[in-house]
């Protein structure tokens, strides 16, 4: 998690620690906008801030009011906006508007450490919450999924945060993993692909001669063989898995371990005759069809790739879609 991610975090942090502190977070856009619809600054009263509003467009002017909220006790809904022709107004890129919410904590009509700590000690447990704030009697409620809550769902599936009327309703998912099985060329590239795309990344290979610091430097590996890694780790909705060895005595153990949890997307290199022989011995192991069709294979989508960088290309783009629109994942369960 970086420090754009971990902003309610840093905001207990600091109020902990004494400090005046406001946070500020984007609760609706229009058109363009840079920094979608739940992303969050934190500002103490000295205007030391980190997170990002705007991309840098209206930080200064959000800042101000942060730092006026801190000392009046007043929240704030702030709207910035240009016009196509007044592009160098304060505001954002050429029609785009955005509204901010600004909240003094712990001081007046702004949250409560208390609330804060229970949103985090949510977020640390990678337990899915929604932060809902009333816009008009600034009340804040945290919502854990309920399945029988279909907008709520819809809401930690898109990964989206959303306005409706006066209540804003801000998504805190937790942070989406990969495990990527078998140390080999191909995770090189896709390590920085999944990175440079929010993913915390970790790797499991029982092989010293593959599973080294000098071919992944400051990367975590896994302990223990892939079936008992894994299921150590904890495989859950935010996490995705990719078996990439070649090797079915590393493969197959950490693909069992995949098909009895959550991931949300489970894919595996080699052909679709390597595929096959991968599924009799699921099968054999008492694996049904409909469990076993949850496994994208050959793994990513077909782009004709054919370097490691291109696969790892491919398999971005696989994991992406799966995420992103859950129906196309194979084996979907209802």
């Amino acid at each position: 998690m970086t420090s754009h991610d971990n902003i309610p975090e840093l905001a207990l942090d600091w109020a902990e620690a004494g400090r005046s502190v406001a946070l500020a977070t984007v609760v609706s856009t229009w058109g363009s906008a840079p920094r979608p619809v739940g992303s969050q600054l934190v500002i103490d009263a000295d205007m030391e801030f980190m997170g990002s509003v705007s991309g840098g467009c209206v930080e200064s002017a959000v800042i101000f009011e942060a730092t006026e909220a801190m000392r009046d006790g007043t929240c704030r809904l702030l709207e910035f906006g240009v016009s196509d022709e007044s592009a160098f107004e304060v505001g954002l890129a050429c029609g785009g508007q955005i509204a901010v919410l600004v909240e003094p904590v712990s001081v007046g009509e702004g949250p409560s450490v208390e609330e804060l700590r229970a949103l985090v000690s949510a977020r640390r447990a990678r337990r899915p919450v929604v932060w809902e704030v009333n816009l008009s009697t600034w009340e804040r409620r945290l919502l854990d999924r309920d399945p029988s809550d279909q907008t709520l769902e819809q809401r930690f599936r898109t990964d989206r945060s959303q306005r409706e009327g006066d209540v804003f309703q801000g998504v805190h998912n937790p942070p989406l993993r990969l495990v990527m099985v078998g140390a080999v060329h191909i995770a090189q590239p896709l390590v920085e692909m999944a990175r440079m795309s929010g993913y915390d990344v970790v790797l499991s290979d029982p092989r010293d001669s593959f599973a080294s610091s000098s071919r992944f430097p400051g990367e975590t590996f896994l302990d223990g063989w892939t079936d008992e890694a894994l299921a150590a780790y904890g495989l859950d909705t935010r996490t995705a898995v990719v078996t990439l060895s070649h090797d079915p005595k590393i493969d197959t153990p950490a693909l069992e371990v995949a098909l009895g949890s959550e991931a949300f997307y489970i894919g595996a290199l080699g052909s679709s005759r390597t595929h096959a022989k991968r599924v009799a011995a699921l099968t054999e192991a008492g694996f049904d069809t409909e469990t076993i069709a949850r496994i994208d294979a050959p793994v990513g989508l077909d782009i004709g790739a054919s370097s490691p960088a291109e696969i790892a290309v491919s398999i971005m783009a696989e994991m992406t879609e799966r995420l992103r629109r859950p129906e196309t994942r194979p084996g979907r369960r209802p």
